[in-house]
Formats: C-alpha cells, sequence, structure tokens
C-alpha cells in the first residue's frame, strides 16, 4: 500500500500569489529531497522562441544559464531550444553525457481561464506537445509546468497570441524558486557532466 502525502500530490500556485517563490522552493525542496545521492540533476526546457506562449520553457533556461551553476545540467535556452524537431535527440544526448540523471522538465501548457498564470509542480514527466495534440516523448522524473493561456480552442493561434509579460513573469519565478531549491539540496560531491 502506498501512502500519499504532500510528495504525491500535484501543487498550483498563482504566480501572483505574495510568496509564491516560497511555496514553490518549498516543494521543490521536499521532491528533490528524494534525488538519488549518485544522480546528476539535469533541467530540461521544452519549448520555442518562436511563439510567445511557447517560450516559456526557454526563457526559464536562459535565466538559469546565467546562474552559470555546476550543480546542474541545462538544456533548452532562447539561443538553443529543445522543441518538438530535437527533443528526442536532446533525450538521447543526455541518456548518453550524463550519468544517472534526474530530470525536471519545464514547459508552458495551456488549462481552464480559472488556472491561467499558475505554475504547477509535480512528480513525473511532463508531456511536451499534449496540448496542441502532438505525439512527443515526456519529460523529466518531476516536472514545473506554467498555465500560460486557455485550452481547448485553436491552441497554437492560443499559444502565439499569449501576452509575452505574463510569460516572462513567470519564468522569472520559475527559475528563481527552482534554481534556490537545487542549492538548497545539491549534494556537492557530484561531478559536472560532458556536455558536448
Amino acid at each position: 500500500m502506498k501512502l500519499t502525502g504532500m510528495k504525491d500530490n500535484p501543487f498550483k500556485v498563482p504566480y501572483t500569489e505574495p510568496n509564491v517563490t516560497g511555496l514553490l522552493i518549498n516543494r521543490l525542496t521536499h521532491l528533490l529531497a528524494d534525488v538519488p545521492d549518485h544522480a546528476r540533476i539535469v533541467v530540461v526546457c521544452v519549448g520555442t522562441d518562436r511563439s510567445t506562449g511557447d517560450a516559456l520553457g526557454p526563457l526559464v533556461g536562459t535565466s538559469l544559464s546565467k546562474y552559470r551553476s555546476r550543480y546542474f545540467d541545462l538544456y533548452g535556452t532562447l539561443e538553443d531550444p529543445v522543441h518538438a524537431m530535437n527533443l528526442d535527440d536532446t533525450l538521447q544526448r543526455i541518456s548518453r553525457q550524463v550519468r544517472n540523471p534526474y530530470i525536471i522538465g519545464i514547459d508552458a501548457c495551456l488549462g481552464q481561464v480559472s488556472s491561467v498564470g499558475s505554475i504547477q509542480v509535480g512528480t513525473g514527466p511532463v508531456r511536451p506537445g499534449a496540448g496542441v495534440n502532438k505525439e512527443l516523448p515526456p519529460v523529466g522524473d518531476i516536472h514545473v509546468t506554467g498555465i500560460v493561456n486557455v485550452g481547448g480552442f485553436m491552441e497554437y493561434f492560443v499559444l502565439q497570441n499569449t501576452r509575452l509579460h505574463l510569460v516572462m513573469r513567470m519564468s522569472d519565478v520559475i527559475s528563481h524558486s527552482l534554481f534556490s531549491a537545487i542549492m538548497k539540496t545539491v549534494r556537492p560531491t557530484i561531478p559536472a557532466s560532458t556536455q558536448d
């Protein structure tokens, strides 16, 4: 029998919540506490800079890249995005280059009107392309998603017409929270991987 607790339940909070970073850091720290000692944290930010709504992942990746941290590997930035065309190759590259990767998947998603602007954290992978009916491989041992707009109708158009301000604010919150959580739980003895 599996007991369900805080780690098993998905967590959702609006980015406008006064203590949003504290809440996200707390949840992410709890999830990252389960990372095995021998594992290497890998952050995969999925999306493209060619669509405002879908740029959440690359924006988070670009923010994280500024920390130049040796405590995690990073894939997916505005300069070098991870998207539908190269996701398979990227995941294969990670499996070749990183011993025992523990992957955190970051992506934008569509949802109900009342959830737009919310950030979700949960166990298991993010499923890129699900909002626009694309079959792509799942990404992550845990995931962070941002609900950037309303789903259910003309998804490509909706993603293209998402407010950049919303996406940028959410990406700032996610990147700061994720970096802080990693720094709170990181094990400094883990060697860096060999990226190309």
